[in-house]
């Protein structure tokens, strides 16, 4: 995938851009982050002014990652499938309405909410170079832009702009919690920059964390639950599991996970509801359960840290309790919440990919039928 300057548009992704004069979109004074005393446990309020209306018409399906990288750009993946015939009026054969247009399933914003770029799929679609219904995104240190698609089993590696450099896994292959080769379902990742390792929340199917080095691709190592080997036949009765219940023995859906500055490896196993920690190499430090009885998808969908020099402040989103967590980070003791269920602004209905950026600001996207992106911003 390369820019529309260098490629011609039937060869790769297009890069499409969007003049800097945007209207309407800068963020007014009043929503800049307000400063929380270092001792309290932050608390947010909804930004009403981002982002600004999407250009060209677009509208969005089920968002499935956001990201916000070292320039406070906020990448955002999600699934024009998703949309109905009525909501993707626009672009039925022939048209039933003047709007909308499904946006490109990968686009990245500037602080603003202005749009930057945005990876456009070619026609007919390419397989190879193309990240099909795209499940978890992150930029590393590198500007590599790493995309997993948990439904074709694989990660893919980009440039900024959107050239593919490598892949892990077979497209449509699967080979279990133990293969060094295929992946199960990745979801979320995480790269190490002082190793340069790739961390992969292989959840779905798999049960495992694993990792691979950034250049070559090479396999390197894989832990599952408490840093044991997974097991991929073990059975627990997740829909039957209250207070008093042991905890799951194996992971269940690895779906998120993020390195912390102080070497720690923070994991999200979704429907096992809780947050387990992990020293780099796999070795089990803690965990914490989080809504024990929170069924069906469960409870810990995707972590983020606050932007102070310790990271005081752990952030989980819960796609299926609609909110957000505020955990302290030293301890992993739940100290505050936002969100409820509901579409108006401030509520959630699944949201599934969440960061913050370097101001404290947190962006969360809803799949489902939310099917948008809010920003929280700092203070009362």
């Amino acid at each position: 995938m390369k820019s529309l300057l260098s490629v011609a548009p039937s060869a790769a992704l297009l890069l499409l851009l969007l003049p800097a004069c945007g209207s309407g979109g800068g963020t007014r004074d009043s929503d800049e982050p307000e400063a929380v005393a270092p001792d309290q446990p932050p608390v947010f309020r909804v930004d009403p002014t981002w982002p600004p209306e999407l250009p060209n018409d677009w509208i969005l399906g089920s968002i499935t990652s956001v990201f916000v990288d070292r320039n406070d750009h906020v990448w955002i993946t999600h699934l024009p499938e998703t949309l109905t015939p009525e909501e993707a009026a626009a672009v039925q054969d022939p048209p039933i309405a003047t709007c909308c247009v499904p946006a490109p399933t990968v686009f990245e914003l500037d602080p603003t909410g202005e749009l930057v770029q945005a990876w456009e799929d070619p026609d007919p679609m390419d397989i190879a170079i193309y990240p099909r219904n795209p499940h978890g995104l992150f930029v590393d240190h590198d500007d590599h832009v790493w995309i997993g698609t948990f439904r074709h089993h694989r990660v893919m590696k980009f440039t900024r702009s959107g050239e593919h450099l490598m892949t892990i896994g077979t497209y449509d292959e699967i080979g279990g919690s133990d293969h060094r080769e295929l992946l199960g379902g990745p979801a979320g990742m995480w790269v190490h920059a002082e190793t340069n390792e790739l961390f992969i929340a292989d959840g779905y199917g798999n049960r495992r964390v694993v990792v691979f080095d950034a250049d070559s691709g090479a396999y390197l190592r894989h832990w599952g639950a408490y840093g044991e080997p997974p097991d991929d036949e073990a059975a627990y009765d997740y829909a039957g599991r209250d207070e008093s219940s042991p905890p799951p023995g194996q992971f269940s859906t690895v779906h998120g996970l993020r390195g912390a500055d102080d070497g720690l490896l923070y994991v999200a196993d979704r429907r096992g509801n809780r947050i387990q920690v992990f020293e780099l190499d796999g070795t089990f430090v803690t965990e914490r359960t989080i809504a024990p009885r929170t069924r069906a998808s469960g409870s810990a969908f995707v972590v983020a840290f606050s932007p102070d020099p310790e990271q005081r402040w752990l952030y989980l989103a819960d796609g299926t309790n609609h909110k957000v967590w505020v955990l302290r980070r030293e301890d992993l003791e739940v100290v505050g919440e936002f969100g409820r269920g509901g579409r108006q602004l401030g509520q959630f209905l699944r949201p599934h990919g969440m960061d913050v950026d370097s101001k404290g600001a947190i962006y969360v996207g809803e799949a489902s039928t939310g099917r948008r992106v809010q920003r929280f911003l700092p203070g009362p």
